[in-house]
């Protein structure tokens, strides 16, 4: 359950989206926008800017598949903007593997006697204080290196997306190669999630293989996520996942043939200066499972041997005085 946390993140926005879609269609037709405080507040202020957007893209570029370009080109403009925040966080991620490549001797100490059954509460409490040593004392998160920020941006933007399509005439009768942009799709689908696995592939290559083994069930996250989401929205908003999932694999591209050779150079140099600090050892584990787990009555009983044994050393002092 613990290599999940960092997609709880990923997996609340996914729903919340599936969840707004549901709403929205629920809330009005394709000509009639949604008059709520909630809604209505989101369609005047994402909604209907996004529109405008969009139909002005769509003047521009002209033709039947006008609306459909247009919303590849907002997607690619998004993600320019969002790019120098994704390729900080993608640096930090590669520099955070890196590390723990090198911890990996310590780590799996850690990890290994952990899975004991007979361990008591004390030991487990001190092999999770080590384990925080470990990464205090190598510079590194507990939470690791990425985020879902850039998803939770663009979020708005998906909501605009799908408002702006639902809401407008021009738009929601408009398709983008036979494909109608203000209902499901199967065939954006496929592609989202098909780019949204290779994104994922691309993403363990020069990545240790003890880390990849860890990663490999966590790499199928994102296409399941984008399955589901594609499956509950407009074939608007598939579309831009789709192009925003295109771009992504654009983007690890870079990251594992031009950032992650940088990063691990940069971290080289840095273990040179400062060297992997040593907080686990053999024998420091081998000493933690060698003290007796004490019983209540052997407790009390050893207490009681000692209380015996002052008594009679100061016996022993009385009569020499």
């Amino acid at each position: 359950m613990k290599k999940f946390r960092k997609y709880i993140g990923l997996i609340s926005v996914c729903l919340a989206v599936m969840l707004f879609v549901t709403a929205c269609a629920q809330n009005g037709g394709v000509n009639k926008p949604p008059t709520g405080f909630i809604y209505g507040s989101i369609y005047k202020f994402i909604g209907k800017p996004m529109q405008n957007i969009m139909l002005y893209f769509s003047n521009i570029i002209g033709g039947a598949n006008g609306a459909g370009w247009a919303i590849i080109l907002m997607t690619f403009v998004v993600r320019m903007i969002l790019l120098p925040l994704m390729l900080n966080q993608q640096k930090k991620s590669t520099t955070q593997q890196e590390k723990m490549a090198r911890l990996q001797p310590q780590m799996k100490l850690i990890q290994d006697t952990m899975k004991r059954k007979d361990l008591n509460q004390d030991q487990q409490m001190t092999l999770a204080g080590w384990q925080r040593e470990l990464y205090s004392r190598n510079h590194l998160s507990l939470t690791g290196g990425m985020g879902c920020l850039p998803l939770i941006i663009q979020f708005p933007i998906m909501i605009g997306i799908y408002d702006a399509v639902m809401y407008s005439q021009s738009l929601a009768s408009s398709s983008f190669f036979g494909i109608s942009l203000s209902s499901r799709s199967i065939a954006v689908t496929v592609i989202a999630t098909i780019f949204a696995f290779l994104q994922g592939y691309l993403s363990l290559v020069g990545i240790p293989q003890e880390q990849k083994k860890q990663m490999q069930s966590m790499m199928l996250m994102n296409p399941i996520m984008t399955l589901f989401i594609c499956l509950s929205v407009s074939g608007s908003v598939a579309l831009y996942w789709a192009a925003g999932n295109i771009f992504s694999v654009i983007q690890q591209l870079i990251v594992s043939f031009i950032i992650m050779p940088k990063v691990k150079k940069e971290v080289d140099e840095e273990l040179k200066r400062e060297p992997i600090t040593e907080v686990v050892t053999k024998e420091k584990v081998d000493e933690l499972l060698n003290v007796k787990k004490a019983s209540p009555v052997q407790s009390e009983q050893t207490k009681e041997l000692h209380e015996k044994l002052r008594n009679r050393n100061k016996g022993k002092q009385q009569k020499r005085h």
